[in-house]
């Protein structure tokens, strides 16, 4: 397991040369002899820096990733991927893939990508199929080339969150336990600091966070952590942290739900009597549902067994295993037991796309040229794209992070939250609630934006915060309409408002 490297050398240095400095105002003879020797060992110690700075410069080539098995010859992709420790006594460890900027990287930002679930894999979905530049095939054979990859706008880190999910892991059985959103946050941050330790050129980088799904509590929440830890470090140990974009982010219980009903009936997919009847049993302001609305909640789910709730007008994978993942979370006991929630699936152009990703990176050649599966846990359980494990035993008992919005546009960071106008599962209609419920002051009213002549989406300026939709996309706005999504992020890192002219 790769470690990264922090050695006090300035605090070395300091007291062997307050030693020195002792040792010169003694008039002993003894003092006086001891003088050389400390003088050459304090000469020695300022070699260090040299010596740390070339230890992490191995570590990161170490992490290269020199090809991948049938990528692409042209262009050439700059990466890197592997582990950085957490902690070295639970043995937990996640892992990571980044690519550097296609172009100028030095002048780029940094961009941290966190799918959601919770459960599912940045890796699987945002890097090899959503945002990355290097995409999984159609068949799971090999790579090709997106050339609307987000490495065109910055520097790409994709982060395996929570242990568990992926090829991140922990040797303490316990930690795979007691999963929260505060544990999550945690590592999180804990990975941050150790990535920079072994990256360092990128410390002083503008950096922002980005996420979709259930991201949406991940990405507020360690916002939040990163601004309030930076205040008690030195400049020097701050995370440059500017701003965070989520899309079709879980936010607010309440809105979210009371959106998800609204879609469904606003969409032709459950009948009135059921919209009306759910209206009447369930209380989206409490935390679990009653045994009437979970019951009721269930048969609108029903609704969805034909079509993909992630993408509505997108074809629905049928396979056999997407029918067990799709069923498996959608009994009348476990809505009662936990709050209604399911795993996202893949959808698309090609709605069976998820299954490519695991053949793929289930190879033992491709584990080996990304240095992971490391610690051998391949021989347990196969790389999956969603950890069900991690879905079933996830405490998700926060309501809502909608105060972390409040909270974190009045500390200047920028923000955007955009949807997929497709999606059932994360509608945006609950987010326009949620948003709107937030009060901020309007900077501009509700207006389309374009991209070649079409009405790419719609969005409203509020002070602190934009909103926009995507027109067409679902739940995984970056592969419905990749495109689109890059004119969103390079607008969002350029903090310039989204096209208003048709043309």
């Amino acid at each position: 397991m790769q470690r990264s490297i922090s050695l006090p050398v300035t605090l070395v240095l300091s007291l062997w040369v307050a030693a020195e400095q002792n040792l010169i105002a003694s008039s002993s003879s003894a003092a006086k002899q001891r003088r050389r020797p400390l003088f050459t060992i304090v000469v020695a110690l300022s070699l260090l820096p040299a010596a740390v700075l070339a230890a992490t410069r191995g570590e990161q080539e170490g992490d290269r990733v020199r090809f991948l098995p049938g990528q692409p010859p042209r262009p050439p992709v700059s990466q890197f991927a592997g582990y950085v420790t957490l902690n070295e006594r639970s043995g937990r460890a996640l892992f990571y893939w980044f690519f550097e900027a296609q172009t100028s990287p030095a002048q780029k930002p940094l961009l941290l990508w966190l799918n959601g679930g919770p459960g599912c894999s940045s890796v699987g979905y945002g890097a090899a199929s959503e945002t990355g530049p290097l995409l999984v095939n159609g068949n799971g054979t090999g790579l090709e080339f997106n050339k609307f990859a987000w490495t065109r706008e910055a520097n790409l880190l994709f982060l395996e969150s929570p242990v568990g999910v992926g090829f991140s892991y922990s040797n303490t059985t316990s930690d795979l336990d007691n999963m929260d959103d505060g544990f999550v946050a945690e590592d999180t941050y804990t990975f941050l600091v150790n990535w920079f330790n072994r990256f360092p050129q990128y410390k002083s980088h503008d950096f922002y966070i980005s996420g979709e799904s259930y991201a949406g509590h991940y990405v507020p929440q360690l916002a939040e952590m990163v601004y309030e830890r930076n205040k008690h470090l030195e400049m020097n140990q701050h995370i440059n942290s500017k701003g965070f974009i989520v899309g079709n982010a879980v936010t607010d219980d309440y809105y979210d739900e009371k959106g998800l009903v609204e879609f469904a009936w606003s969409h032709s997919v459950i009948s009135d009597q059921l919209y009306q009847h759910v209206k009447n049993v369930c209380n989206f302001r409490t935390i679990f549902f009653t045994g009437e609305c979970a019951h009721a909640m269930n048969l609108v789910y029903t609704q969805y067994d034909k079509i993909d709730i992630y993408n509505v007008y997108a074809p629905k994978c049928n396979t056999d295993e997407s029918a067990l993942s799709s069923s498996s979370d959608s009994t009348i006991e476990k809505t009662v037991k936990k709050k209604f929630k399911r795993l996202r699936m893949y959808s698309g152009y090609d709605p069976c796309y998820s299954t490519h990703i695991e053949d793929y990176l289930n190879r033992i050649d491709v584990q080996k040229s990304l240095h992971a599966n490391i610690s051998g846990w391949i021989k347990d359980r196969r790389w999956s794209i969603c950890s069900y494990s991690i879905f079933d035993n996830y405490d998700d008992n926060i309501f809502t992070v909608r105060p972390l919005y409040s909270k974190l546009v009045k500390t200047g960071l920028r923000v955007w939250v955009y949807s997929g106008d497709m999606d059932g599962r994360v509608p945006v209609i609950g987010t326009r609630y949620w948003v709107e419920a937030l009060d901020l002051p309007m900077k501009s009213q509700w207006q389309p934006w374009y991209r070649n002549n079409q009405v790419a989406g719609r969005f409203i300026e509020y002070e602190g915060l934009t909103l926009a939709t995507v027109r067409g996309a679902g739940h995984d706005v970056p592969q419905d309409k990749p495109a689109e999504a890059l004119a969103l992020i390079s607008s969002f890192l350029l903090d310039r408002q989204l096209p208003t002219k048709n043309n």
